[in-house]
C-alpha cells in the first residue's frame, strides 16, 4: 500500500503529529509520497525518511497511491482535489487546523484511522463536485471544485451586478460583492458564513448565496444540482475574481460563465463511528450551554 501525504505548512507544535504519522506508516511498511515543497521545509525536523518519496503533480502519484492523507484543515484538504482528480483516490483529512468539517480525523485518532484503512473498516463518502464552464480558458485542466465556485468583486472596487440564469431562465440580478454557488459539502464553508443554509452531503442540490447583497430581501436559494447556472457580470470596473475553492483567477466582462454538476466525485474517508450530524453538533456547539 502507498499513501500520498499532502500538507501546505505546519506549526512547530504539530511536528510531533507528522512524526507520529510517518512512524506509524513506516512500522506498517506503507510507502509514503510526501508533497515536495512541504517535505523540503520540514525534512530537517523529522527522523523517519525510509520508504519516503516526493510528489509535485497529479502525474507523480497517478496509479501509484491508494490513499491521500491531508494534514491540516479543510482548506488543505480542498487542495487535494487538484492531485487526486478523477483517479478515485480516497482522501483522509487529519485535522491540525481549526474547525475541520472535512478534515475530521483528530490527532488522537491517527492510529485507529490507519488501522481502519488496512482492514477496510471505513466508509467512503462520495462528494459531489461543481464544474465551471467558460468561453475562455480558466483553471487549466481542473475546472471543478469540491466546495464552491464564487464570483467576486476586486478588493477595493464597488459592488458588482451578477445576472443569473437557471437552465436559461432568468433568476435574478444580484447587486452584491459577489455570489457563491456551493455544493452540499461547501454549504458549511463560505456559504454558511454569508448566511446560506447547511445542506446534508447526500442532498442533490446547489446553494446560491449572495455576498453582502445591496437588497436585504435577497436571500440564498437551493436549486437541483441537475441545473445549469449561468452568469453575466457587470460593474463600474472591468475586472473581477472567479474562484474554485481556494484557487483564484482574474476575469473581466468578456467572460461568459456557467456551472453544473461535475462527473468527478471526491471520495472522503470516514471512520465508522463518525457521522455528519454528530460533527455538526460538535463543531457548531449545538445544544451546548454557553452560559457556563
Amino acid at each position: 500500500m502507498n499513501i500520498a501525504l499532502y500538507c501546505r505548512n505546519i506549526k512547530p507544535e504539530h511536528i510531533p503529529v507528522l512524526q507520529q504519522t510517518l512512524d506509524l506508516l513506516s512500522q506498517k511498511k506503507i510507502g509514503v509520497f510526501i508533497y515536495k515543497n512541504f517535505f523540503e521545509s520540514v525534512w530537517k525536523e523529522i527522523k523517519t525518511k525510509s520508504a519516503v518519496s516526493t510528489f509535485e503533480t497529479h502525474e507523480d502519484i497517478k496509479d501509484k497511491t491508494d490513499f491521500m492523507f491531508s494534514l491540516g484543515g479543510d482548506g488543505t484538504l480542498l487542495d487535494t482535489v487538484t492531485f487526486v482528480r478523477n483517479q478515485n483516490i480516497p482522501v483522509m483529512g487529519i485535522n491540525i487546523g481549526r474547525l475541520g468539517f472535512l478534515a475530521n480525523i483528530g490527532k488522537d485518532e491517527i492510529e485507529a484511522a490507519v488501522s481502519a484503512i488496512e482492514s477496510g473498516s471505513y466508509i467512503l463518502d462520495k462528494r459531489t463536485c461543481i464544474e465551471l464552464e467558460s468561453n475562455k480558458p480558466l483553471f487549466g485542466e481542473v475546472r471543478y471544485a469540491l466546495n464552491d465556485v464564487t464570483i467576486h468583486k476586486k478588493d477595493t472596487s464597488s459592488m458588482i451586478i451578477i445576472h443569473t440564469y437557471i437552465n436559461g431562465e432568468f433568476l435574478n440580478s444580484y447587486f452584491a460583492d459577489g455570489l457563491i454557488i456551493s455544493t452540499p459539502t461547501g454549504s458549511t464553508g463560505y456559504s454558511l458564513s454569508c448566511g446560506g443554509p447547511i445542506v446534508i452531503p447526500s442532498s442533490e442540490n446547489f446553494v446560491i448565496t449572495p455576498i453582502a447583497p445591496h437588497n436585504l430581501n435577497v436571500r440564498p436559494i437551493i436549486v437541483p444540482d441537475s441545473s445549469v447556472i449561468s452568469f453575466e457580470i457587470e460593474g463600474r470596473q472591468e475586472n473581477f475574481f472567479c474562484t474554485l475553492d481556494s484557487r483564484t483567477e482574474a476575469i473581466d466582462t468578456s467572460y461568459q460563465l456557467a456551472v453544473k454538476k461535475s462527473k468527478t466525485r471526491i471520495s472522503l474517508v470516514r471512520l465508522s463511528d463518525h457521522h455528519f450530524l454528530e460533527t455538526l453538533r460538535r463543531k457548531l456547539m449545538w445544544g451546548a450551554d454557553v452560559r457556563k
